[in-house]
């Protein structure tokens, strides 16, 4: 499946399940782990593991078999990996505290100010970008 054909697939899944303030970040150039994180929130642990589930669930009926989840049995951080895409579902609190989208909007410019190579995550006192990555805002149709 291609990444935009599996980006609808979970943009979908997650819309039917209700998935709030959904972003999706373009971290090609950035890391060689995936090319795009799609991060969402759920409104509380059970409905976290459902959005997760379902995303999962969704991928593999596409052909696309998730290589793996984490935190479903938690529910306040569940991860999907599915190769080219990785799909992070938290709880606000949880979201707010770890800031990914903060986290990997580093630009180059400020890595390479840092003293940071390509490909390099960036040390964690960094300060915060002043530009972001590409981001998308999925709104309830």
């Amino acid at each position: 499946m291609e990444l935009e054909q599996l980006k609808q697939l979970v943009l979908d899944a997650l819309d039917d399940m209700k998935a709030k303030d959904v972003q999706i970040l373009d971290v090609r150039g950035k890391t060689a782990i995936t090319d795009l994180m799609i991060i969402a929130s759920g409104t509380s642990e059970r409905h976290v593991k459902a959005i997760a589930e379902t995303v999962a669930f969704r991928a593999k009926e596409g052909g696309e078999p998730p290589l793996g989840s984490e935190g479903l049995s938690e529910g306040e951080w569940a991860l999907v990996d599915l190769n080219i895409i990785v799909v992070h579902v938290m709880l606000p609190k949880v979201r707010d505290f770890y800031a990914l989208e903060r986290l990997w909007s580093a630009t180059e410019v400020n890595r390479k100010a840092a003293g940071v190579g390509a490909g390099q995550a960036s040390p964690p006192n960094l300060s915060p970008a002043t530009e972001e990555a590409p981001k998308y805002t999925v709104s309830a149709a």
